[in-house]
């Protein structure tokens, strides 16, 4: 199977635009000099494509049933999670649909780190493979990382660019993740539960079980209820996985061959263009592309997109004979303090329209410094402003949460680490009885709520959901 070598991005200004499948399968010499054998990007990467002559099975469900290596479970919980899945045939058949997409690549990088195949399910688990999932603690993409520990796996984010929904970033970073865990605990079990709440959580219950001497593996730990959950989820989909039947469902058959390929351009582009070049829809190809913050793909460095296989040709023939401008939009740096509704007419724009395309808030009218897409022509009319791609949260935001039952003010308090005096403020009340289902502001524009790391686990599964993500609506089933 392929495996990858990266160098550093300086060596690669001599190379011109070129295109190459990721994780594609190579039996023969030939067909390594058939296809470029070095991909150049604009994130400090170079990935070499090294062959195999090892016969693949024709159908990546049988290969990833192959790979099983996890020890099972004994917990009442893997069959609660069986029967869920099993009673919500849509949700697992639409999570198998955006899995298509990815898990191939996903497979091959778990297989290359001689990781148990059970690895590749675990975006199915954090976010139901949707890969625009955000959640209100600010977890992101398919492997739902946090903005530090996305950083920390060097994950560029910025204005334009979010690299923990980029499939091949977060894909990498996530095993490098878990591998390291595995290291730290010596068991997988462990490692998912650390990867879910935080190495530092796992400890202190193994530590607390150490002092009464109790013993210090997965099933044994008092840890929060996401993560008693998490690896029962995890093997109740490797159940279903393995006999599908069984449980009354039925698998979407995904080719074991790459679906998506890599294409480098020195040219920035619109996203929306992109997709018409290449003869897909928009949604498909924000599906391969989520990275991308706003409509254009407009950075300092190259980059590269994803494509389906069978479209790179036509997109290339397309781009070649396309004679119109490729960028619609540019970006402009507001003076702090600037009134949004002076600044709009100026490019030609509504102030709801200039909101839109930005992601602001409906509420504000003040510029707080932040550059904002506008059209490079000035004419409204010449573009769609809707921001297809967007899957940032607003810069300037109200994070808002639905009060559940046992909530108080004072525990609202230390959960989002914001003064009663502030949400009293922010709610423009004096909040002295709340309610359960009342929906209550908990960050004012501009800001947003601390979390500590375990809180993730606590509330990411009910506040994806809330967000119009799939990625785990059993938890809010109470499972």
């Amino acid at each position: 199977m392929p495996a990858y070598a990266q160098t550093d991005a300086t060596q690669l200004a001599e190379h011109p635009e070129e295109t190459i499948a990721l994780n594609s399968p190579v039996t023969s010499p030939a067909a390594v000099d058939s296809v470029p054998q070095w991909l150049p990007s604009g994130r400090d990467i170079r990935i070499e494509l090294i062959p195999s002559a090892a016969p693949l099975p024709q159908e990546l469900w049988t290969r990833i049933r192959d790979g099983f290596a996890m020890r099972e479970l004994n917990s009442r919980l893997v069959a609660r999670h069986e029967r869920w899945y099993a009673r919500h045939p849509e949700y697992f058949a639409r999570m198998i649909d955006r899995a298509r997409l990815y898990l191939y690549y996903i497979t091959e990088e778990v297989e290359r780190r001689g990781m148990p195949s059970e690895i590749a399910l675990l975006p199915m688990v954090e976010s139901a493979f949707n890969p625009g999932a955000y959640s209100t603690s600010r977890a992101s993409g398919i492997w739902q990382f946090m903005p530090s520990t996305g950083k920390k796996f060097g994950m560029q984010q910025n204005w334009w660019y979010d690299g923990r929904r980029d499939v091949i970033s977060a894909t990498n970073g996530a095993l490098d993740y878990l591998q390291n865990l595995h290291s730290m605990f010596g068991d997988w079990q462990l490692a998912l539960a650390a990867y879910n709440c935080g190495e530092g959580a796992v400890l202190r219950a193994q530590a607390h079980n150490r002092r009464r001497g109790l013993p210090t593996d997965y099933e044994h730990l008092r840890l929060l209820r996401e993560t008693r959950n998490y690896v029962p989820k995890l093997m109740a989909i490797k159940h279903i996985i393995s006999d599908p039947a069984k449980f009354g469902l039925a698998l979407q058959d995904i080719p074991n061959k790459p679906y998506f390929a890599a294409i480098t351009t020195s040219q920035h582009i619109d996203v929306k263009l992109a997709a018409q070049l290449a003869g897909i829809s928009e949604d498909e190809f924000a599906a391969l592309n989520p990275a991308h913050n706003r409509p254009v793909i407009l950075q300092d460095n190259n980059d590269f997109i994803l494509l389906p296989i069978d479209k790179i040709a036509t997109f290339r023939t397309n781009l070649e004979n396309y004679d119109k401008p490729l960028v619609s939009w540019q970006p402009y740096k507001p003076k702090k303090g600037e009134r949004l509704d002076k600044l709009a007419p100026r490019f030609g724009l509504s102030l709801a329209n200039l909101k839109s395309v930005n992601g602001l808030s409906r509420h504000g009218n003040i510029s707080t410094g932040q550059t904002l897409l506008v059209p490079a022509n000035g004419d409204e009319s010449s573009s769609e402003f809707e921001a297809f791609n967007m899957h940032l949260a607003p810069t300037e935001y109200r994070t808002r949460i639905k009060v559940r039952r046992g909530d108080t003010l004072g525990a609202l308090s230390r959960r989002y680490h914001v003064s009663i005096a502030k949400l009293k403020r922010y709610n423009h009340s004096s909040l002295k009885i709340i309610r359960i289902g009342q929906t209550l502001v908990i960050s004012e524009e501009g800001s947003s709520p601390r979390y500590i790391r375990h809180r993730k686990s606590r509330d990411r599964s009910r506040e994806v959901a809330q967000n119009g993500n799939e990625s785990s609506s059993e938890s809010s089933q109470g499972i």
